[in-house]
């Protein structure tokens, strides 16, 4: 499977891939992107199976960049890996259409059961 690490921060973005790895997913094909334009440009180009996205970016914040995917028609599983969970942001995140919402800090052991239906 193809997974889209979609983060600003490169240390960020190491640390997501490094944990995914760490769960028992590094033998999916990992590709990342460092803001939502970016990552939009990936997704229509690699057509990721499951974007991880960070919430707060320049350019295009992560719900901009999902609801650029839904006004294209793409579904791609989508969740978010971020510093805030707000119940507003989760509610937000479930109204766009997120499958999931990350909180950091986070373990391997939270990636395997909010990724682990994903990533089977």
């Amino acid at each position: 499977m193809k997974i889209l690490v979609v983060d600003d921060s490169l240390a960020m973005r190491m640390i997501v891939i490094k944990t995914l790895r760490e769960a028992g997913f590094g033998g999916h094909d990992i590709s990342q992107a460092e803001d939502g334009v970016k990552g939009l440009a990936s997704v229509k180009e690699d057509k990721p199976d499951l974007i991880l996205c960070d919430w707060n970016m320049p350019n295009m914040t992560g719900p901009e960049l999902l609801e650029a995917l839904n006004t294209e028609g793409i579904s791609t599983t989508f969740g978010f890996v971020t510093t805030e969970g707000t119940d507003a942001m989760r509610d937000k995140a479930t109204e766009l259409g997120a499958r999931f919402v990350i909180t950091k800090p986070f373990t391997p052991e939270c990636f395997r059961a909010e990724l682990g239906q994903y990533l089977a």
